[in-house]
């Protein structure tokens, strides 16, 4: 199977957030509209990450619709860090609405969602959401992912629901954080753009 025709399939880039002890969040690409009479959501989470945890017991989340002017360093601190052991929010532009934590750093818009259903997809869960409360912050572009994977140069995380382990060639050095592939000889002072990790966390394939 040629898996990478699913990166022809449209997806936005998105936070989604919670509150339990502490405030947590995620980077997602899977949200999906169901219906726009009583709007109904989807998404879907990796069963390893906290936030999954604190939603199931919360039963209640906030989806920030990101833009193109939304800053790398918010997509490296949601994506590629752990809510369990990090406050992903210090520093960061938000918000709590509804008892929500909610991102407002150069966003288009939020939603606040409360779940309905739950449906196990092996490594992931799929959440279906009613949304009870949403606005349109400004009119900046929203952030697809490809303009995330061919502007910002950014890659999906291992847990993500579309990683797809891709090769190098020779020149190539992958960062082993967020997978972000730098071309050419690498400096030794390099940093990578999209995390934030130093040149001991790139290897060669």
């Amino acid at each position: 199977m040629d898996n990478k025709v699913f990166h022809d399939i449209s997806y936005g880039m998105y936070i989604v957030s919670s509150k339990n002890d502490k405030n947590v969040g995620c980077v997602i690409n899977t949200l999906t509209q169901i219906t726009s009479v009583n709007p109904t959501v989807s998404i879907s989470l990796n069963k390893e990450n906290f936030t999954n945890e604190v939603i199931k017991k919360t039963k209640k989340f906030g989806i920030s619709i990101l833009s193109e002017k939304t800053n790398s360093n918010v997509i490296s601190k949601f994506g590629f860090s752990s809510s369990r052991e990090n406050d992903k929010f210090d520093g960061i532009d938000y918000e709590e609405i509804d008892g929500v934590p909610v991102v407002l750093e150069n966003i288009c818009g939020y939603l606040i969602c409360e779940v309905e259903k739950i449906i196990d997809e092996g490594t992931h869960d799929v959440f279906i959401a009613k949304v009870f409360n949403a606005k349109k912050v400004n009119q900046l572009v929203p952030m697809t992912y490809s303009y995330y994977h061919e502007v910002i140069k950014g890659k999906a995380p291992k847990k993500a629901p579309t990683y797809i382990e891709e090769t190098a060639n020779e020149n190539e050095w992958v960062c082993d954080v967020c997978g972000y592939v730098y071309k050419g000889d690498l400096p030794n002072d390099f940093v990578c753009p999209i995390c934030g990790v130093d040149r001991s966390h790139f290897k060669r394939k």
